[in-house]
């Protein structure tokens, strides 16, 4: 048994419950967040890490996120990267360009892209299933692409079912959906920050639609913008919820608000104590999550090492391309090369990944 001693009696009698492996409620989630001591969250999470990947492996996945286009009609207040229709500046990627990308992965290893993209209202859902067979009848990489927004945007746009979208993009190539436009999973915030997107009851449908018919997926949380810390709680179990039901999430994904550059100017940057505190009840609430990221991205490499110590097991992608966060203002850029040194000095064993964490044939340890 780890040994807590730092934080107050009630949170050391949620320490021992975590400590003998019973589920934590809202309330007890709650009270670590906010009284937990630090060290003591991060022993408690480290242990549950352990437990689920006894092996001392820290995974990673190399892969390019591509952004099909910049136009969007949401106009969402934390975002810096979008293009309104008509706007200067917006996109729509050429067939060359797209293939140059993916090629370019390709013969640096990846396995996978990421595609995401605006809600773009003059373009139609066969426009994506066009994209999505070029991919695959050209290039052998799994196509991991549109967060749930997307997918009811191309729902709405078409006027047919989620499912119905589902199964169109799955024919076409479609092998995993990331978690993106998640925010935070509560209304009132949502409205707030980006109050054309997607409602959470939709985003969870389309994550539980999508495991039934076979694919899995990722789950997020962008935090410390304009939400409580209650929402962030909210948040963990709205997702606990729908695993349990399906188990079709790999991975959550935490990582910080970037205000510079977006709508939410007043916003103060999340601390790493903040973000290591929130990985870490992250790691305790979602015990029926494998797999825990760390974000690099947003956080730097250091934080994201010392991060393999509270929750974390897999340090994400290499992100050979990345735009979204860089248009915030945060640009850590880091090689396969220096994710091995960051994961070999804390004491683990890199091991390259495919999407579904299984280990990917060209692990060199």
């Amino acid at each position: 048994m780890t040994s807590l001693t730092q934080s107050p009696a009630e949170v050391l009698e949620i320490g021992a419950k975590v400590q003998a492996g019973e589920r934590i409620n809202f309330d007890d989630a709650l009270t670590l967040l906010e009284k937990a001591d630090l060290f003591d969250l991060g022993c408690l999470a480290h242990k549950i890490r352990m437990e689920k990947h006894p092996e001392p492996n820290v995974t990673y996945v190399i892969d390019r996120n591509i952004n099909y286009s910049n136009i969007c009609e949401c106009g969402c207040r934390f975002c810096a990267f979008y293009k309104a229709p008509g706007q200067e500046g917006g996109f729509v990627i050429s067939r060359d360009e797209l293939g140059q990308k993916i090629q370019e992965t390709v013969d640096l290893g990846g396995t996978q892209i990421l595609m995401q993209g605006g809600h773009n209202p003059d373009l139609p859902l066969t426009f994506y299933e066009e994209m999505l067979t070029f991919i695959k009848d050209n290039y052998p990489v799994h196509i991991h692409a549109f967060s749930p927004p997307e997918v009811v945007f191309f729902s709405e746009l078409e006027g047919i079912s989620i499912e119905e979208v589902l199964k169109r993009l799955i024919k076409a190539g479609l092998a995993s959906i990331p978690g993106g436009g998640a925010e935070i999973l509560v209304d009132k915030v949502r409205k707030k920050i980006a109050p054309k997107k997607c409602s959470t009851e939709l985003w969870l449908e389309v994550m539980e639609t999508a495991h039934n018919l076979g694919l899995r997926t990722t789950a997020t949380m962008m935090f410390g913008h304009e939400e409580t810390t209650a929402d962030r709680i909210e948040h963990l179990f709205a997702l606990r919820e729908v695993q349990d039901r399906t188990g079709g999430f790999t991975a959550f994904i935490p990582w910080t608000f970037q205000p510079d550059n977006t709508n939410i100017p007043g916003a103060r940057k999340i601390t790493s104590v903040e973000y290591l505190r929130m990985l870490a009840v992250s790691r305790i609430v979602l015990d029926n999550f494998d797999n825990l990221q760390v974000s690099w991205v947003t956080m730097g490499p250091k934080i994201s090492q010392l991060a393999l110590f509270y929750g974390g097991n897999d340090f994400g992608s290499t992100m050979i391309e990345e735009n979204v966060v860089k248009a915030a203002g945060v640009e850590f850029r880091l090689s396969e090369n220096g994710i091995h040194d960051l994961i070999i000095k804390a004491g683990f064993t890199p091991k390259q990944r495919l999407m579904d964490y299984t280990l990917a044939e060209s692990n060199n340890g």
